[in-house]
């Protein structure tokens, strides 16, 4: 499958909205890209919203027709997460699973704690850095369990199948084996990230372990069947767009509708503020 990026308006505003299109045809990143990306169900497509070492903070945008890639806002003004020693912006490319939701009206038996209403989020661990909006092909490795506001949000850690490690890399132990510290500083940065902003530490289930491949695919599982009731209307979509071009869904949008998206544009990105690449030393954290 094709899958092309359309960019509208300047990167670093209110404005900016990054669209996927199959063959040129907008599509919704949450709900009309496969989740699975071969029959075997082996290897999964990843949706890429942030890019390794940057500091915008790019969600898939639930409410807004199409679902396209934006920046957060908070109060009004644009979220970038902080720079917290040793650490610049994020330390993957960090993106999320199409058809998946974690589902807010159910509580996890293990971690004692809702899901957060946002598609599954994912850690790819490998050497290329990936743009908003790419479409990568990915292997399941683990899972952690951050537990933020009284919700589990899932860490899900991937490497794409492309990448010159993906061969040597079949679980979470294998990670340490050959990326040695990557889980423990992934680890330290979902702790420590949100202090900057005058937060407390996020905690975590499981006293922080990365769970094992089998862990992380039952919860993959748990999320796409999830994803299916959201769809399907058999649970409350709340503020949530379940607006698609290809699925045989009340939802499905018209051609007109899809002409609707602006065009693309290829804008140079707006300034931003120079204490984005501030650095912030953390107690507690390990160097």
């Amino acid at each position: 499958m094709s899958y092309t990026v359309r960019k509208v308006g300047q990167p670093y505003t209110l404005e900016h909205r990054v669209y996927i299109e199959k063959d040129g045809v907008p599509v919704s990143p949450f709900h009309d890209i496969p989740l699975y990306a071969n029959l075997e169900q082996t290897i999964l497509n990843m949706v890429v919203e942030i890019p390794r070492w940057t500091n915008a903070k790019q969600e898939i945008s639930k409410e807004e027709f199409l679902n396209p890639i934006k920046q957060d806002v908070k109060k009004g003004k644009l979220r970038f997460v902080r720079n917290c020693f040793p650490h610049k912006g994020y330390l993957w490319n960090y993106g999320a699973f199409p058809q998946t939701w974690e589902d807010p009206n159910t509580i996890h038996p293990e971690t004692k704690a809702k899901g957060d209403n946002d598609p599954l989020d994912v850690c790819e661990i490998g050497e290329l850095v990936g743009y908003p909006g790419q479409i990568k092909q990915v292997k399941v490795l683990g899972v952690m369990a951050l537990l933020d506001e009284e919700e589990t949000d899932w860490k899900v850690i991937v490497i794409d199948v492309n990448d010159p490690l993906a061969a040597k890399l079949n679980d979470i132990e294998d990670v340490e084996r050959h990326l040695p510290g990557l889980l423990r500083a992934t680890n330290e940065w979902f702790r420590i990230y949100k202090i900057p902003d005058g937060k407390p530490e996020n905690q975590f289930a499981f006293s922080g372990e990365a769970k094992n491949k089998k862990y992380a695919e039952e919860v993959i599982h748990e999320c796409a069947e999830a994803w299916q009731k959201l769809i399907s209307g058999a649970a409350p979509r709340g503020e949530i767009s379940l607006a698609n071009s290809s699925l045989d869904t009340p939802d499905r949008a018209d051609p007109s509708q899809l002409g609707s998206i602006p065009r693309g544009e290829n804008l140079p990105p707006a300034p931003i503020d120079g204490s984005i690449d501030k650095w912030f030393f953390i107690s507690g954290a390990a160097v």
